[in-house]
């Protein structure tokens, strides 16, 4: 039991600024620490996503509480995306609450632009979506997301939007400070 505290109170650490993402939101800025040891083909598209300005304006259509956020898909339905399917990068990182993982449909290489952010720990999801980071700071942001109908597989009506997704190194010096 003191174990599981330690853990949750230690202080989350940045890394490189271009291994940083910002998403923002109407409630405010949250910032996700990317793990391109984990998934170095996830990570490389969501940023190249990000960098086209992919994801900005986009809702998230599908929110369970207790569970997870997702977003992701530009038709804002659930049933879209990108247009470029990614492999499967699987890993041993669990699914707790923070960590981003990618959406998937049953194949295991359909995982596009649609990604979920943890609510809560589950580890039924363990090594079945790939893991591509963790929210850093700003999960109290991602908490207030408007939740979806827990009788229709969380689908949101009036969903909240993300007003941009950037990657740090893009956007200024603070990511650089906060990483040295």
């Amino acid at each position: 039991m003191a174990k599981k505290a330690k853990e949750k109170s230690e202080p989350f650490k940045f890394g490189k600024p271009e291994d940083i993402l910002y998403l923002d939101l109407k409630y405010g800025r949250v910032v996700i620490q990317t793990r391109p040891d984990l998934a170095p083909k996830h990570v490389a598209r969501i940023k190249e996503l990000a960098r086209q300005k992919f994801y900005d304006g986009v809702v998230f259509h599908r929110v369970i509480e207790g569970f997870m956020v997702q977003g992701g898909d530009p038709t804002g339905t659930g049933m879209s995306g990108s247009g470029k399917k990614l492999k499967a990068e699987f890993s041993r990182e669990p699914h707790m609450r923070g960590v981003c993982s990618m959406a998937r449909a049953n194949d295991p290489h359909s995982a596009d632009s649609q990604f979920f952010i943890m609510l809560a720990n589950n580890s039924g999801l363990d090594g079945q979506y790939t893991v591509w980071g963790r929210v850093a700071s700003g999960m109290e942001y991602v908490d207030m997301i408007k939740k979806g109908d827990q009788y229709d597989n969380g689908s949101v009506s009036d969903p909240d939007a993300i007003i941009s997704m950037q990657v740090a190194a893009d956007v200024d010096d603070t990511a650089k400070a906060a990483a040295n």
